[in-house]
C-alpha cells in the first residue's frame, strides 16, 4: 500500500526527514564531520594549487634600481640619491652577538619555524578587512623576501605572495643562507641597506667588529629606522634606549646571551652623528630633508623606500631664492659675526623659511652653513623661543573674540575707534614691543583661546609652551617654516594655507596621490587679517631701515623680537607685498653650543649689547626681499 512505503532515502539528508522543529535544521555529527572534511580538502587543494603556481621570483632586482631624484619648482634636476649604499658581507664576518641580537627582536622561533607565519597573515587579511594597512608580524624569511623579491606594497595579494615564496625558500635554503641574505638587505636607516653599511653609518666600524652592545643598539632600527635612530630627535633617543634594554633582556630569556654577560652592558652606546652625502651640501641637504619629512606626512613613503631608489620628487623650492636666501645670511653672517672678536658671537646659528602666502609653497629655505658638516636643520627645528614674533597670534585672537567691534579699534586709515581698549593695547604693545598687554590680554582673553588660534594658523601642538601666564609672550617654539607659514594668514585676508614642499611624486611611470596641494581654510576674518596687517606694517617700519623698505614698492608687514625680549633667540618675519603677490619669510637667530641642553644667551651678540642680536634678522630679511623684488 502506499500509506506504507518508506520515504525514498536522499544522498544528503537535509533537511533531515524524521525530525520536526529546530532539530530538522541541526546537522547531524556526521554531517557536520563531512563538512569539515570537505572544507579542510578545499582549503587543502587552494594552498597546493597556489604553492605550485606561486614561483620564486629573480633575485637581482637589485641591480635594475634607480636613484631618487629631486627636481626644482622649474622641473630641472637637483640631486639625486642612490644607487643603493649596500656591501654585502658573509654570515661569517657577523659576530655571532649581532646574530643574536637580531633573532631575538624579530623572531626567535627563526631555526624551529618552516619560514612563515600564519598569525601574520591572519593578521593581514583583519587589517585589510578594517580598510588598513596590511600589516602582520612576519618571520625573518618573510622579511627576507620582501627585500629581495618582492616590493614594498602593504597589500594582502603582496603579503600572501610573501607567504608562499618564503614557504618554499625555507624548503630550498639553509638557515644560514636566509639569515645571511635578511642582513645583507634589510634597512637600518641613513641610506644603509645590509648590516656592514649600517655598522659604518652609525659606529664607522665594519660589522666584523660590532660589540653586542652596538649589536642590539642596530638591531633595534629594525623596527623602523625614522622612529629608533636615537640621533634623530630625543622622543627617537627614548625609543632607541628602551627597545636596546629590551632586545639585551630578550636574548637573555631567549637562551642567547648570559646574565652574567647581560649586566656588563648598562651605557647605551651612542652612535656616530649623520653624515649627509657629500652630492647635498650646502643647502641642497636641508631642501631634500624637508621634502622628506613633507613626504612622510601626506604620504605611506619611507626613508627606506625613498632610498631603494626609482622616485621622482618636484618641489616647490625655487633655485633662484635658495641661493639669495643662502646669500643674504651669509653676507650678515661675515659682516656681523666675529667669534675671534666677541665670545658673544661662538656658536651663532641661522635659520629661515620663505612660504608663498596664497598657496602654501615653501620657495626657499636656510638650513645651516652646509648640510655635510652642519646635519640639523635649523629651518624645521624646533626648540628655538619664538619671543614677540607671536605676539600678532595673540592680537589676532582678540580680533576674532571681538568680532567688527574689536577690528575697528585697530589704527587703520579710517583711525583709531575707543570702542574696544584691548586690541588698541595690544597694537601699541606689538609695535613698541612691551610685553604687559600681552600678560593682560592672556588673563583676559583666556590662554587657551590663544592657544587655539595658533594651532588653528599652523603652528604644530608639540612646539607649544605650557598655558603659563608667560605663554602669550612667545615661550613657544615653532620652526622657521610653521612661523612662516603661520604669519601667511594675515597677508592672505585670514585664510591659511599648509605649508607644502613637493608637489608630485612619480615612481614606475605613476603618480603618487595624496599630493595635492592643501586647500586654504579660513582662520581669520578679512577684516580681522587686514587690522593686523596694519600693525604689522607699523612694526616693520619702526624696525628695519628705510632705505630697504624705499626698495620694496608693494610695501612690508612684518614681525619680530625686540629689545625686550629675553628668550634666547632673535625674530623676523615678514611679508615683502603686505598682500597676496609677496613672499612670507621667517629669519631666526640663535646660539646653540652642539650637546648644550639649552640655548645660550644672546647679549652682545654682533657687537651690540642693547638689541640682543635683533637687529641681525630685519637686516637678512630685507636683503632677501630686496633681492626677490628685482
Amino acid at each position: 500500500m502506499k500509506g506504507s512505503e518508506q520515504p525514498k532515502k536522499r544522498f544528503i539528508d537535509y533537511p533531515r526527514q524524521g525530525r520536526t522543529g529546530r532539530r530538522r535544521w541541526l546537522p547531524s555529527w556526521r554531517q557536520q564531520l563531512g563538512t569539515a572534511a570537505v572544507g579542510a580538502a578545499g582549503l587543502a587543494g587552494l594552498f597546493v594549487t597556489v604553492y605550485v603556481q606561486v614561483d620564486i621570483p629573480d633575485e637581482n632586482a637589485a641591480s635594475r634600481q634607480e636613484a631618487t631624484v629631486y627636481y626644482w619648482a622649474d622641473g630641472s634636476q637637483m640631486v639625486s640619491e642612490g644607487a643603493v649604499n649596500r656591501q654585502n658581507v658573509t654570515l661569517a664576518q657577523v659576530p655571532d652577538s649581532v646574530e643574536h641580537a637580531v633573532i631575538a627582536a624579530e623572531n626567535a622561533s627563526f631555526y624551529s619555524d618552516s619560514g612563515v607565519s600564519l598569525s601574520g597573515i591572519a593578521r593581514a587579511a583583519v587589517n585589510m578587512a578594517k580598510g588598513q594597512e596590511a600589516q602582520g608580524g612576519s618571520t625573518i624569511t618573510q622579511q627576507f623576501v620582501k627585500n629581495t623579491y618582492l616590493s614594498q606594497d602593504q597589500t594582502l595579494k603582496r603579503k600572501v605572495k610573501e607567504f608562499f615564496i618564503a614557504l618554499k625558500l625555507d624548503h630550498r635554503k639553509s638557515k644560514s643562507e636566509i639569515l645571511q641574505g635578511y642582513l645583507n638587505t634589510s634597512y637600518f636607516g641613513r641610506n644603509s641597506f645590509g648590516i656592514q653599511a649600517a655598522a659604518n653609518a652609525y659606529y664607522g666600524i665594519p660589522a666584523k667588529s660590532l660589540d653586542p652592545s652596538q649589536g642590539a643598539a642596530l638591531a633595534a632600527l629594525l623596527k623602523g629606522a625614522e622612529q629608533y635612530d636615537p640621533a634623530l630627535s630625543d622622543a627617537n633617543h627614548e625609543r632607541a634606549v628602551e627597545r636596546w634594554k629590551w632586545i639585551l633582556d630578550r636574548e637573555v630569556a631567549t637562551g642567547l646571551m648570559s646574565r652574567e654577560e647581560r649586566a656588563r652592558y648598562t651605557t647605551f652606546p651612542e652612535p656616530r652623528k649623520p653624515v649627509t652625502p657629500t652630492s647635498q651640501k650646502g643647502q641642497t641637504g636641508y631642501l631634500v630633508d624637508a621634502a622628506k619629512k613633507y613626504l612622510r606626512s601626506r604620504t605611506d613613503l619611507t626613508d627606506r623606500d625613498l632610498a631603494r631608489g626609482g622616485y621622482r620628487i618636484h618641489t616647490t623650492f625655487e633655485k633662484d631664492k635658495v641661493a639669495l636666501l643662502a646669500k643674504a645670511v651669509e653676507d650678515e653672517r661675515h659682516r656681523s659675526i666675529d667669534p675671534k672678536k666677541r665670545a658673544a658671537d661662538a656658536y651663532v646659528e641661522f635659520g629661515a623659511a620663505s612660504v608663498r602666502p596664497r598657496d602654501g609653497a615653501v620657495v626657499a629655505l636656510y638650513g645651516g652653513p652646509d648640510a655635510t658638516k652642519h646635519f640639523a636643520n635649523n629651518a624645521d627645528t624646533a626648540g628655538v623661543p619664538a619671543g614677540s614674533a607671536f605676539k600678532p597670534f595673540v592680537l589676532a585672537t582678540a580680533l576674532r573674540e571681538g568680532g567688527a567691534e574689536a577690528a575697528e579699534s585697530v589704527p587703520g586709515p579710517g583711525g583709531p575707534s575707543p570702542a574696544v581698549a584691548l586690541p588698541s593695547a595690544l597694537y601699541e604693545g606689538l609695535v613698541t614691543s612691551a610685553h604687559p598687554p600681552f600678560v593682560s590680554a592672556g588673563k583676559r582673553l583666556g590662554l587657551e583661546k590663544i592657544r587655539d588660534l595658533a594651532l588653528d594658523a599652523g603652528l604644530h601642538k608639540s612646539s607649544l609652551a605650557k598655558l603659563e601666564p608667560t605663554f602669550p609672550l612667545g615661550t613657544s617654539t615653532p620652526s622657521a617654516i610653521r612661523l612662516a607659514g603661520a604669519y601667511s594668514l594675515f597677508s592672505n585676508d585670514g585664510n591659511r594655507s599648509e605649508p607644502y614642499s613637493v608637489t608630485k611624486v612619480v615612481h614606475d611611470g605613476k603618480p603618487l596621490p595624496g599630493l595635492e596641494p592643501p586647500e586654504p581654510r579660513r582662520v581669520l576674518a578679512p577684516g580681522a587679517a587686514r587690522s593686523v596687517t596694519f600693525a604689522l606694517r607699523a612694526f616693520a617700519w619702526k624696525a628695519l631701515p628705510q632705505e630697504t623698505v624705499a626698495k620694496l614698492p608693494q610695501g612690508v608687514a612684518a614681525g619680530g623680537t625686540g629689545p625686550a625680549d629675553r628668550m634666547r633667540s632673535a625674530w623676523f618675519i615678514g611679508n615683502d607685498g603686505a598682500s597676496r603677490g609677496g613672499l612670507t619669510t621667517a629669519v631666526t637667530v640663535f646660539r646653540a653650543e652642539p650637546g648644550a641642553p639649552r640655548l645660550l644667551p644672546m647679549e652682545g651678540v654682533g657687537g651690540d649689547a642693547r638689541l640682543f642680536g635683533n637687529g641681525i634678522p630685519p637686516r637678512i630679511w630685507g636683503a632677501y626681499a630686496a633681492g626677490t623684488a628685482k
